[in-house]
């Protein structure tokens, strides 16, 4: 990364979807720097794609571990081009008065103070060389509603307002936008929709569609909620 070589930052990446990206990013010849919680998955990950892309054990919800880690990969690579906040939780299927206040907290802590870290992070940068583009996932659910899934839905309807005022701020020659991925066969959607994910494309098909998508993201795309085409 101490190239021009392109280079996209992607949170979540010891899950399904963001291990997709992570691949689908590295096949394209950019080079990644991912964050997830698992320090196998992680090793594997770094293993299966190579010692030019890094890769950090860290909970989004941790601002000072969010801080430091992008210092340190900006101190060497610089701002990245894209930035791909896709780390996120689901509460447990409940009406919202039995979801328990920690699961809630915790949801909130990842899904929408972790997507501020991680942009308060890495985004000054940008700001600064005023280039590139936020990407903050979204959902079906951060546009509609459902049951038992209130908390989710509250976190990715705050994506969408926060995904559309940041847009506001930021100078010409970037962009933030909130990307409803649609519905994906993922661990998350297991944990909702139990025996019933297994309809859904996997990760490996959906990132086929989304990728044109993101390559393409530039300037006027800035505040436009999108969704990935088939989904």
């Amino acid at each position: 990364m101490g190239d021009d070589s392109k280079w996209v930052v992607i949170t979540g990446v010891t899950r399904g979807l963001g291990r997709a990206l992570a691949r689908a990013f590295a096949d394209e010849g950019w080079r990644v720097a991912g964050c997830g919680r698992s320090e196998d998955a992680l090793s594997s990950l770094t293993e299966e794609l190579g010692e030019t892309h890094r890769f950090a054990a860290l909970d989004v919800s941790d601002t000072a571990a969010v801080a430091a880690w992008g210092e340190e990969v900006m101190a060497a690579h610089g701002a990245p081009h894209l930035l791909i906040n896709n780390a996120a939780l689901i509460n447990s299927n409940a009406p919202l008065w039995e979801v328990p206040a920690e699961e809630i907290d915790r949801l909130f802590a990842v899904n929408l103070a972790g997507v501020c870290h991680v942009i308060r992070a890495w985004v000054p940068a940008m700001v600064a060389r005023r280039r590139g583009v936020i990407v903050n996932l979204s959902s079906g659910w951060g546009r509609s509603t459902a049951p038992e899934v209130a908390p989710y839905c509250a976190s990715k309807w705050g994506i969408e307002g926060l995904s559309r005022s940041l847009a506001q701020e930021l100078p010409a020659g970037m962009a933030a936008v909130p990307l409803n991925p649609g519905i994906i066969h993922t661990e998350m959607l297991s944990e909702a929709f139990g025996a019933g994910a297994a309809s859904y494309p996997k990760p490996g098909e959906w990132v086929k569609r989304a990728m044109p998508l993101l390559l393409g993201l530039g300037p006027e795309h800035n505040g436009r909620p999108m969704t990935v085409p088939g989904s």
